[in-house]
């Protein structure tokens, strides 16, 4: 299959992610870059086209996660990222003011990669809370969401 992403695949992984960050829970309309449809796992590693591999991910998460599956944490074995299709972000992460703190190792591999909690990004989530911008309605539904 071919990297392509049609506008009727998109639309679809736009409005099931809400217009939200799958990863960071950003809104593309706070994030000056917008969002972006991405492979989960990514072509290079076998991933397909197709709705069960794309998430819709800022540009800042996308770019830092790059081709990635995951990453070696202390175990010196690797941890794989959360997975928008078929994990929880309630279960490996929790909101504590600007701040994503990790609750798994996968959640530890995907802050350490998607680097989370950079300074920037942290004020970025503190100045949106600040204005109710996050998290948005939006990012709270997709929380809420019952998985496949």
């Amino acid at each position: 299959m071919t990297s392509y992403v049609s506008v009727d695949l998109r639309r679809l992984v736009e409005s099931r992610a809400h217009h939200v960050c799958e990863y960071c829970l950003i809104h593309e309309d706070d994030t000056y870059f917008g969002c972006q449809v991405e492979h989960i796992t990514s072509e290079k590693h076998g991933g397909q086209t197709e709705a069960a591999n794309l998430a819709y991910a800022c540009a800042v998460c996308n770019r830092a996660k790059g081709t990635d599956l995951g990453t070696v944490l202390r175990s010196n074995e690797l941890t794989r990222f959360y997975n928008p299709r078929t994990d929880r972000w309630l279960d490996h992460f929790s909101l504590s003011g600007g701040v994503i703190q990790f609750k798994s190792a996968i959640g530890e591999a995907t802050s350490k990669i998607f680097r989370f909690n950079q300074a920037e990004r942290i004020l970025e989530r503190e100045t949106l809370q600040f204005i109710g911008r996050y998290p948005t309605v939006e990012a709270t539904e997709l929380l809420r969401k019952d998985l496949p």
